[in-house]
């Protein structure tokens, strides 16, 4: 059975998702970081925190299909 920390977590790392593969980076990244509030231990999360600031700096081509390509080891 899941808290209801685990809930919130899950409903607001959903809209993160959503938003993400929108390409709204920042408003996904926002999301996340109020995912992190919810479950600080939160790996996923924190991961697409760093995805959504990488793509803010650096976006992908217009033929991105979601995949994020790691650059360097």
């Amino acid at each position: 059975m899941l808290t209801d920390q685990q809930l919130k977590l899950l409903k607001i790392y959903d809209e993160g998702l959503a938003l993400y593969k929108e390409r709204k980076w920042s408003a996904a990244r926002d999301k996340f970081l109020e995912a992190l509030q919810a479950l600080p231990e939160d790996g996923p999360s924190r991961l697409y925190v760093e995805r959504c600031e990488a793509y803010m700096k650096d976006p992908p081509g217009a033929d991105w299909d979601g995949v994020f390509v790691m650059k360097t080891k």
